[in-house]
């Protein structure tokens, strides 16, 4: 059983309609003993950093949710959720994530040239990192490099080398997924992917 944390952040219902469409069983939940129970995290967001970071840990999850993966549960953080597993965000200011990857979360503004729009939102292409080896990571078993998926952010992860698994190109090589050990992200909505964002949903599922 995979458990989507709620937290009040998220588009919930759509990854676990896309994860039950794809044959696993998932449930919304904000109930620690049925995540510390569950097989798999998903951890989604929408919004703000440090809304979403204060919600977290004022529910009690954020630890929750930190304690199963550094024990060695898979967690999958989509966008938000992503951008929540790393040290800290500069979003509005300075804001601690759960510091499960090391690396943090910046403005693209500076990164992208000025006639590319801020927020990037739209489909584009998902370049592969293997990070000193052949093969691309087990996220991606069932996709290609190549394949579009669908963006929606203003902010991005940065000095995440040693956990990037993927780039996209929109006027600047932008961190697109990271993965480490147990720990996976991914900065596009899988849910709003079509085949492709269900692939990886099974991977991530069955992995």
């Amino acid at each position: 059983m995979i458990a989507i944390v709620d937290y009040g952040v998220g588009n919930l219902f759509s990854l676990c309609c896309s994860l039950s469409y794809i044959g696993y069983e998932a449930v919304i939940t904000g109930d620690e003993a049925l995540i510390e129970r569950s097989d798999k995290i998903l951890l989604p967001g929408v919004g703000a950093f440090a809304d979403a970071a204060e919600k977290l840990r004022a529910s009690g999850l954020g630890d929750v949710v930190k304690h199963a993966a550094e024990h060695g549960k898979p967690l999958l953080g989509v966008c938000l959720g992503m951008q929540l597993l790393f040290d800290k965000s500069f979003e509005f200011g300075e804001h601690s994530g759960l510091g499960l990857l090391r690396g943090s979360v910046a403005s693209m503004v500076p990164s992208v040239p000025p006639e590319f729009k801020v927020p990037h939102i739209g489909w584009n292409v998902l370049t592969f990192v293997n990070n000193g080896n052949n093969e691309a990571s087990p996220l991606f078993r069932y996709i290609s490099e190549g394949d579009y998926v669908y963006f929606v952010h203003s902010f991005h992860a940065v000095e995440c080398e040693e956990s990037l698994i993927a780039t996209t190109e929109y006027g600047a090589d932008l961190t697109a997924a990271v993965a480490r050990d147990n720990v996976y992200g991914v900065q596009f909505h899988p849910e709003k992917s079509g085949n492709v964002g269900l692939n990886i949903l099974k991977a991530f599922a069955e992995d």
